[in-house]
């Protein structure tokens, strides 16, 4: 078995906000705009306070790349109706230092 790869990373990501369940629809693979976007986090409509999320996971790449890929490609399209904070998060794990690094961008839409 392998843990060091993107749905590895995805499913970390699912079960640490697994509470975020109450509070926001959870789509894996979502497509959208010239790809598909990792995870998306549409608020619920009794819960608007909260912002979208766009979440894009890489491995051995960097967090600002995954951030550029959500623009390129852009992945927030899939959002056209939505109007609020959007957060735009990158993440990426580097096998070679076992680390994690994340970039997380906010906007307004």
């Amino acid at each position: 078995m392998t843990y060091n790869d993107e749905n590895s990373l995805s499913c970390v990501i699912s079960l640490a906000l697994y509470s975020a369940n109450d509070y926001y629809t959870i789509i894996r693979e979502l497509p959208s705009g010239k790809g598909y976007a990792d995870l998306v986090f549409i608020p619920r409509k009794n819960h608007t306070d909260k912002p979208a999320m766009v979440v894009e996971l890489k491995w051995n790449h960097t967090a600002k790349g995954a951030i550029d890929q959500i623009k390129q490609k852009n992945y927030t399209g899939i959002l056209d109706e939505y109007s609020g904070s959007l957060l735009l998060v990158g993440i990426n794990y580097d096998k070679k230092e076992k680390s994690y690094s994340c970039v997380i961008e906010g906007l307004e839409i």
